[in-house]
């Protein structure tokens, strides 16, 4: 009788009841109760990000796309799932009218359900549906709202603020509605940055909601959109009421209002202080412990700007070495640390350090990109300071008298053995072999030859095992190998004092710790320490170029350059350093040192470029003789033909212009001429070269993605049949000494092909190689046609041109003149294979 009276058809006081009661109470409490849960885990898994302003609702959209059935929370599954079980189960339409108050409250979980789950298109339905079938619900407001938070997703920005203007144009809309309306219209305004019309909406929302955290949020939402609009004192403002919120609102808001509020005081001494001892105040707080990485940050950054740069790179590794989820905020404390470095001249550091920075950073963000070229630009720096490094500490070395060689690497070894006997053990010593080696090959700075940790096992070094053993027996003494041995009553009564023979013969017998072990390597060959000179000299004149011109360090240029011409350098570097040096003395005020250079120049190298530059800088611009000048001849060259011309003048012009800007373009075009004239494998070699000495430069990265990625398409020299293609050249071979002949031939050639009614074929002469011309009719649509063709060249009475030819398709053609083979495609056509 219960279930039968409680039919969805019958329209009684016990049915609409029953069925209001039992959707509110049972389905749509534990749905709402999966959708709460849903909303706290979103929470706790949702970063906000305050170097930008933040979203006035914590969600985050995921470009993840979802199968069906599949839901990216399940408590939202299952709230939907309580949703569609109300309407299914509870929904009482009769005669087109709902007569259960609840199912309007069900279409909106379902709603909701959706929207947190990202459907925003299915959500919109739900919140639409209330609209068109209960439009007198007491959610009606409610549901309006999420519809237009739907819309906002959706990226109807502009729809959604007519609509949300309609809202807050009621008189009696509740507080709350008034509160998430507003918030929705000013995140409508930020998204369509319209900042200004987005802070009122926010100050109302502020206002009305109930929700302290909400409040709390909104306010420094307001105060990030003041100081964005310039208007810092509002801004302020606006932090201050976040400020006094205190613990009803979360901690996080409080913080990063107090920060940004020190970031906009002003820089007089008094404001100073009173920031300083905020800061060090929230610094001390306990209850500030879960954000010291962004308080660190912070008093980082005020030592920064005060000029303490020690005290703020104390601050910025107390961040780093702060646990945090803050990926931007490690971005910055290693960006700004490289700063510094960079800024102290120290690259090899500030490139580790942006290093760090870019794995912190997303690889498509703008920051990226303007750390890696930065980046980029300080791996010249950082390779040649380490060559220069490298070939001075030896050539120190090797000018040492014996004498002097013994007592360096003897005071050498003492500081090692020192620091085996503090250490007890050595932590992850290497080899002896491999740590005498490194003296000589580490890339560490501090102490020559110190290990880079992680090498190698720690018990390889004997004497520090030794020298362990015996402060272990000076302490405890001789101890049994027994439980409890440190409170045991047995000591032996060996004598303790032999022990430490032990360990220093330990010492004796460890090679690591044996001067000759290092003098041994130092280099005596002539041949090596020229090598080292020419490397280390080429090293200093390229630093001089990279800090002039890259950096903008002058000083640095000029030490470099004047270490090079005190070295003994090559002949090729002593006048385009002195010229480098000479500008930038001029331009730096040092006018003794750059008259001095100047006439150094003139009277030493008077037929020089250098020289003409000096004497009139205005015809540099009308030299013909300039870099610019003679490329664009070469090219011209190149583009002619003329392969072994440009190869001789790049070599020599290569050598004239070292170290200008010019030289990879020269070294570049000289590779694609020798690939011209002499085949793949020189070509290959010749882009490897450009590529391995220019490797910063556009004309080295462009030989390197030639290596990469346009050779291993031309390297396969396997003819390709004859059926397959599609259009055929007849070739006639030439010695390359007959010009007039081979120009005398095509002509001929290209009269036959009019007065013999040939059409869509054309004339070339190719180069070959550097003994041999071809000249080539394009355009034949088979083999037949091509040979047809020199048959009718050698019966016809008036040409009777009995001259050696071979037709080729046009693929292999290209492999002919790649790999240079024609012999071995001749013999193919002669004797093909059966």
């Amino acid at each position: 009788m219960s279930i039968a009276g409680c039919s969805r058809k019958n329209n009684t006081f016990l049915n609409r009841n029953w069925h209001a009661v039992t959707a509110e109470y049972n389905t749509l409490y534990n749905g709402n109760l999966a959708l709460e849960l849903g909303k706290e885990e979103l929470n706790q898994n949702y970063l906000d990000n305050y170097w930008d302003i933040l979203p006035v609702e914590r969600m985050q959209v995921s470009e993840e796309v979802m199968l069906p059935g599949d839901a990216r929370n399940p408590n939202f599954e299952i709230a939907e799932q309580k949703a569609v079980k109300a309407i299914q189960r509870h929904s009482m339409l009769i005669e087109g009218s709902e007569k259960n108050p609840q199912i309007d409250e069900a279409y909106l979980l379902l709603g909701k359900a959706r929207y947190f789950d990202q459907r925003f298109i299915p959500a919109l339905e739900a919140f639409n549906y209330i609209l068109h079938k209960y439009p007198l619900s007491n959610t009606i407001n409610h549901a309006r709202i999420w519809r237009e938070k739907a819309n906002i997703r959706l990226e109807f920005e502009e729809l959604a603020i007519r609509n949300l203007k309609k809202i807050l144009e009621q008189e009696n809309l509740e507080d709350q509605d008034r509160a998430d309306a507003a918030a929705m219209l000013a995140e409508a305004y930020i998204n369509l940055t319209q900042l200004d019309s987005a802070v009122t909406p926010l100050q109302t929302a502020a206002e009305f909601t109930r929700d302290k955290a909400e409040q709390g949020r909104y306010l420094y939402i307001t105060g990030q959109l003041y100081n964005r609009l310039g208007m810092k004192d509002s801004a302020n403002m606006a932090f201050d009421e976040v400020i006094d919120l205190k613990r009803r609102s979360p901690r996080i808001y409080l913080i990063n209002a107090y920060i940004a509020k020190t970031q906009n005081l002003s820089r007089s001494a008094q404001d100073q202080e009173a920031i300083l001892e905020l800061l060090t105040d929230m610094e001390q707080d306990r209850e500030n412990r879960p954000f010291l990485d962004k308080i660190y940050f912070q008093l980082a950054e005020f030592h920064y700007q005060a000029d303490s740069v020690n005290l703020a790179i104390d601050y910025y590794n107390k961040s780093l070495r702060t646990p945090t989820e803050d990926a931007y905020l490690q971005s910055l404390d290693y960006q700004t640390l490289g700063n510094i470095h960079f800024d102290a001249a120290n690259y090899q550091v500030a490139g580790a350090y942006y290093d760090s920075t870019l794995t912190r950073l997303p690889p498509n963000s703008r920051e990226f990109r303007l750390i890696k070229k930065k980046r980029d630009n300080l791996v010249d720096v950082i390779s040649y300071e380490e060559i220069a490094r490298k070939s001075d500490s030896i050539l120190y070395l090797s000018d040492l008298s014996e004498e002097g060689r013994i007592e360096y690497f003897t005071d050498y070894t003492e500081r090692l053995k020192a620091e085996a006997k503090k250490e007890g053990v050595a932590e992850n010593q290497a080899p002896a072999q491999s740590r005498s080696q490194e003296f000589f090959e580490n890339n560490r700075t501090g102490v020559p030859g110190v290990p880079n940790p992680g090498n190698a096992f720690y018990f390889y070094n004997t004497a520090a095992v030794a020298y362990g053993k015996q402060e272990f027996f000076r302490t405890w003494g001789e101890r049994d190998l027994t439980d409890n041995w440190r409170t045991a009553s047995g000591v032996s009564n060996q004598d303790q004092d032999n022990e430490m023979p032990i360990a220093e013969a330990a010492f004796e017998a460890d090679p690591l710790y044996d001067p000759q072990t290092y003098i041994s390597q130092i280099p005596n060959d002539p041949q090596i320490l020229d090598s080292l000179v020419v490397e280390r000299n080429f090293a200093y004149y390229q630093l001089g170029l990279i800090y002039r011109e890259k950096f903008k360090e002058d000083e640095l240029a000029a030490e470099k350059l004047e270490l090079l011409l005190a070295g003994n350098p090559e002949e090729r570097l002593v006048l385009p350093a002195k010229y480098h040096l000479y500008k930038i003395y001029s331009e730096g005020g040092f006018t003794a040192k750059a008259q001095a250079l100047k006439i150094d120049i003139m009277e030493q190298h008077p037929d020089s470029r250098y020289a003409m530059i000096l004497k009139d800088p205005e015809a540099l611009l009308q030299d013909e003789n300039s870099p610019e000048a003679l490329y664009g001849d070469l090219y011209t060259m190149f583009e002619d033909q003329e392969y072994q011309e440009v190869i001789l003048q790049s070599e020599e012009l290569s050598v004239r212009f070292t170290g200008d800007q010019m030289a990879p373009k020269l070294e570049l075009l000289k590779a694609m001429a020798i690939g011209r004239l002499e085949g793949f494998e020189a070509y290959k070699e010749a882009l490897n070269f450009v590529a391995l000495n220019y490797p910063q430069s556009e004309e080295g990265k462009k030989a390197q993605q030639l290596f990469n990625d346009a050779l291993p398409g031309m390297a396969d020299k396997n003819f390709q049949q004859d059926s397959i293609a599609r259009s055929f050249k007849l070739v006639f071979p030439f010695e390359k000494n007959g010009v007039e002949e081979i120009a005398d031939f095509r002509r001929e050639i290209e009269e036959a092909l009019e007065e013999l009614n040939y059409s869509g074929q054309e004339v070339s002469i190719d180069v070959y190689n550097p003994h041999q011309d071809f000249v080539v009719v394009h355009g034949f649509s088979s083999p037949g046609t091509a040979k047809g063709f020199a048959e009718l060249l050698s019966v016809n009475e008036k040409y009777q041109i009995d001259k050696n030819s071979f037709y080729i398709s046009t693929p292999n053609y290209r492999i002919v003149q790649i790999h240079k083979n024609v012999d071995s495609y001749i013999e193919s056509i002669t004797n093909p294979p059966k």
